[in-house]
């Protein structure tokens, strides 16, 4: 049975009802399109997608293990590089559950968090009450540098977060919020708002420390912990209570947090090495980092030495240090003034690199080449008297002379009669090419000639030339160049020429052991030498042990004299505490090389019982060679009777190198410089040596060896 039938739409309404709907599907699919079209132009003008390894931060000068030394405002702004492992987990963990519970698993968006920001946004009558803003969201508000919180803001923001998401891992976003949060004032980055108000690094922070780092990006100006630290105070609290809700903190850990005072002013940002950062950071002006070959603890005790020593010299007295690695050249400590801020100082000046009368510091070099040349052992006598060379005549520090005195004393006491005496023997241009060799770049007034008055500081020379030159006389002779990883990082000449030969070296050094250390040091610890230069405008001390050499001036960079300042009273204090900081402790020295003889004055060969001043016939210029050691018709006792015995050490004086060695007509060794070699004889017997220079001139003994 059919039912009654419902009745059919009049045509008109059913061409109405196809129309409205039509309408409407039309009305939608315009809306959408236009939507999608307002959407792909907001796309299209968002900013590009920061690449993190290019962001611009703050240059940071990092030493040897990274650790941050200085850094430079970019744009005015602090903002240091970090990434995600360089902060607290703590941190990390606080952060999302504060901000974005779901950070991890959501797209940009947490639409849960959007919705209950639109029922507040209703329910307050228009006004944004929470934004609902996710991290990604914050990264975008961020790159856009856009403040406001209104409706159209935050659609921007949304698209702008789906992108992200879609360019970016939740590691890279992150990384960015930690780079670009704002932290009150010109600190933006979770690593200078650290060092801002805690003056430490992100890596390791307490409860109270993090929950204001999570706090303050909301209100990064309001709650400036330096203005208002109430503010800050309560914006923490607030961070704190709401993750003891969540279950991420204990009540008992958040009640400990609240009791942390806040800090009150931002600290300085470091500044250690300021002279060599500056220069690195010229050298490199578009580096995001710098590493540099200090130790930053050292660098640090270092500077707080230099300052503190200064303070009780005067006002306007600096100090300035220089450590080095003997092995590597690297260059562990540069202190460049006593306080690079001083005006009273001129603290801006690097005094490591200053060009100054060195006084006495160069008469190692000055004995060394004696001891190689064949002219004098530690045990030579010598003659302390006044003696004159043309118009110069000088004089001992104090005045007086000592008579007859071995090199050893004149050496240890610094007298000046004696050195210079040597000088005129080895030769000025020798002494001034030798130190070329040792890496330095001693400069004479007006480029003369070297004059007799170099050796007792009548040269310019910078404290890390004298660090050079001591690091060459520490390593045996053999000369290394300092670096500080950027400005002076050129590698050292493979087979560079020797500053001195090994016994020479070793001769030096076994004499400044003896040299009487200031009253805070103990003999023998290292090897050193004093130095004051007229006037008493330089004060000098440059010591080593078998690891590494440190040199110290203090005097005033504008090169006026400072009344009673000596390198003994002033500078060798410095020195020896400079050595207590170093991290190990004192190092062995290098062992007697071969060829040392170890002897009393009446023990030497003849030829070195007494230095002979130079003559025309003996130690001419260009005078022919001459067999040093031993002395023609001597016997030599190698201990051959009781096995293989020692090798016999063949020592040259004058002529010109290269020179080949010959034992009874044989040629057994031919050296580039080297003025001493060895031979071994076969057995006990009479041996004839000879020795040829370059200009083919020689010299012969014959000896017994047994």
């Amino acid at each position: 049975m059919i039912g009654p039938q419902k009745p059919r739409p009049s045509p008109r309404w059913r061409r109405w009802l196809a129309g409205g709907t039509l309408a409407v599907a039309a009305l939608g699919l315009a809306g959408g399109l236009y939507a999608w079209q307002a959407i792909g132009e907001i796309a299209a003008n968002l900013p590009p997608t920061p690449d993190i390894e290019t962001l611009p931060v703050s240059t940071s000068v990092v030493d040897r293990d990274g650790q941050l030394l200085r850094a430079f405002t970019t744009d005015g702004r602090w903002r240091l590089p970090v990434t995600v492992d360089e902060v607290d987990r703590h941190l990390i963990d606080m952060l999302i559950a504060y901000e974005d519970q779901r950070f991890e698993e959501h797209h940009g968006i947490d639409w849960n968090s959007m919705v209950r920001a639109a029922g507040q946004f209703v329910g307050a009558g228009g006004r944004i009450v929470s934004g609902g803003s996710t991290l990604t969201m914050q990264v975008a508000r961020l790159i856009e540098a856009e403040r406001t919180r209104s409706m159209g803001a935050k659609v921007r923001q949304i698209i702008h977060a789906d992108m992200l998401e879609r360019e970016l891992s939740k590691e890279q976003i992150l990384t960015l919020y930690l780079s670009l949060a704002p932290y009150g004032g010109n600190i933006e980055g979770i690593r200078a708002a650290s060092l801002a108000y805690f003056g430490k690094e992100p890596t390791r922070l307490t409860t109270a420390e993090a929950a204001l780092l999570v706090a303050l990006p909301q209100s990064p100006e309001a709650r400036r912990p330096d203005r208002d630290p109430k503010a800050a105070e309560a914006g923490r609290n607030m961070v704190l209570d709401r993750l003891v809700g969540q279950g991420v903190i204990a009540a008992e850990e958040a009640e400990a947090a609240k009791k942390e005072p806040i800090p009150t002013a931002r600290r300085e940002f470091p500044m250690l090495a300021a002279h060599m950062a500056e220069k690195a950071v010229k050298a490199r002006p578009n580096a995001r980092e710098i590493s540099l070959t200090v130790d930053r603890r050292l660098q640090g005790a270092l500077e707080k030495l230099g300052a503190t020593r200064a303070t009780r010299l005067g006002p306007k007295v600096s100090v300035a240090i220089v450590v080095a690695d003997q092995a590597t050249g690297d260059i562990l400590a540069s202190v460049g003034s006593a306080g690079f801020l001083s005006e009273q100082s001129n603290g801006f000046v690097d005094m490591t690199q200053a060009l100054r009368s060195p006084g006495s510091t160069l008469k190692p070099m000055i004995y060394g080449l004696a001891f190689e040349l064949g002219l004098a052992h530690p045990e030579s006598l010598i003659e302390d008297r006044p003696t004159a060379f043309n118009r110069y005549v000088p004089v001992n520090f104090d005045g007086f002379s000592r008579g007859t005195v071995t090199i050893r004393q004149a050496l240890t006491e610094s007298l000046n009669v004696p050195a210079v005496v040597v000088l005129d023997a080895v030769g000025t241009a020798r002494l001034v090419a030798r130190l070329r060799r040792a890496y330095a770049n001693p400069v004479l007034p007006d480029d003369t000639a070297p004059g007799l008055a170099v050796g007792l500081g009548g040269v310019g020379v910078t404290l890390r030339d004298l660090v050079s030159i001591y690091a060459s006389i520490a390593r045996g002779g053999t000369p290394v160049r300092l670096h500080d990883g950027v400005s002076l990082d050129t590698p050292s000449d493979t087979d560079p020429a020797p500053v001195l030969d090994p016994s020479a070296a070793w001769y030096v050094t076994n004499i400044l052991r003896d040299v009487p250390p200031p009253l805070n040091g103990s003999p023998g610890r290292i090897a050193y030498k004093t130095g004051t230069s007229y006037g008493y405008r330089d004060a000098w001390a440059v010591g080593y042990d078998g690891k590494t050499v440190i040199g110290v001036w203090v005097g005033r960079p504008d090169g006026a004299p400072v009344p009673g300042l000596a390198g003994i009273t002033a500078a060798a204090p410095i020195l020896f505490e400079s050595f207590d900081r170093l991290s190990a402790q004192t190092a062995p020295f290098r062992p007697a090389p071969p060829g040392v003889i170890v002897a009393s004055n009446t023990d030497l060969p003849e030829p070195l019982k007494r230095f002979r001043h130079p003559n025309d016939s003996m130690v001419a210029r260009d005078a022919p060679p001459q067999i040093a050691f031993p002395g023609d018709g001597v016997d030599v006792d190698l201990g051959l009777a009781n096995g293989d015995g020692r090798p016999l050490t063949v020592k040259v004086r004058n002529g010109v190198p290269p020179f080949t060695f010959f034992a009874n007509g044989a040629p057994f060794a031919r050296t580039a410089f080297a003025r001493q070699n060895n031979w071994k004889p076969d057995g006990p017997g009479y041996v004839t040596l000879s020795v040829v220079d370059a200009k083919g001139r020689s010299d012969l003994v014959r000896v017994f060896v047994e």
